[in-house]
């Protein structure tokens, strides 16, 4: 009977470091939260980085080969129409926008297979779910710079045909943006393909075809004035232009188009966070 006694006494004395109850509020972005589990996304993030080509004869090699053989392609194809390129060096021009457009593809993409992906984990331990797309979003950062790392010998070998200006301090503004954008419609995916798996296949197929909307592999200024109106609809427009006229001094953007985009991109990543946040609780019936 003592000992009895005695473990009661002690089951009533334990305190729980921790409480998880469930939530109502959509509007949650547990910031605080998603900072003390900082080190798993650190974990997260190498897993990404590293896993993407694990196994592979050239490993991170391959970070640089895609955007070099996009950038000929385009280059031959270009000169053969007869594109115009602003009078930009053609491989300045297409490799520029193609790194640009690869980060804000890539966190579209790897994080719209978030709770798909990445259901084994989810119904077995707790943590907050938006650490996994926020390190997609800095594993595909690192990416980024190891491509814009590739950009640089490019334009010191044509530094005669560029003309870099003040606007080189929005660059990374411009990269925040974009990273905004890409996680706010990778987490409404993410969110309806619980119940649409079909959008897992029409995802990539989207993307693709959102780039001939967008000046990548041709500059704003070609477009038609009357139909430049519709091209600044994309969010995305003012964001490439503008990353090139602050690294080759050749764009068409206005600040009014730069501040569209911006919010552009807080309302879709918080309209995100809200469908994820609906989304979360009950997932794992779903899947």
């Amino acid at each position: 009977m003592n000992s009895i006694e005695n473990m009661e006494e002690i089951n009533d004395d334990r305190q729980w470091t921790q409480v998880i109850t469930p939530t109502e509020s959509l509007f949650r972005f547990n910031l605080g939260e998603l900072w003390r589990y900082r080190d798993l996304i650190t974990l997260f993030v190498k897993r990404d980085f590293v896993s993407v080509y694990k196994q592979t004869v050239l490993g991170p090699v391959w970070h640089f080969i895609q955007p070099i053989f996009t950038t000929a392609v385009f280059v031959i194809l270009g000169s053969f129409a007869r594109i115009s390129t602003d009078e930009v060096p053609r491989v300045l021009f297409y490799l520029s926008g193609i790194i640009l457009w690869n980060y804000f593809a890539s966190c579209l993409t790897k994080t719209s297979n978030t709770f798909i992906g990445n259901a084994p984990i989810f119904g077995k331990v707790y943590f907050p779910r938006l650490a996994v797309p926020i390190s997609t979003i800095i594993s595909n950062l690192i990416s980024f710079f190891l491509q814009f790392v590739l950009l640089i010998p490019f334009l010191i070998y044509y530094r005669q045909s560029i003309h870099p200006n003040f606007f080189l301090a929005s660059l990374p503004f411009i990269v925040v943006i974009l990273a905004m954008m890409g996680l706010g419609f990778g987490l409404i995916v993410s969110s309806l393909t619980i119940k649409y798996r079909d959008l897992v296949f029409l995802i990539g197929f989207g993307v693709q075809l959102a780039m001939y909307v967008t000046p990548i592999i041709y500059p704003l200024s070609m477009v038609p004035v009357k139909y430049r109106t519709i091209m600044s609809i994309n969010p995305i427009t003012p964001l490439i232009e503008m990353f090139r006229y602050a690294l080759l001094g050749k764009g068409t953007f206005t600040g009014l188009s730069f501040f569209y985009s911006l919010l552009f991109s807080l309302v879709i990543l918080i309209t995100g966070i809200l469908f994820f946040n609906n989304s979360e609780r009950s997932f794992v019936d779903t899947v």
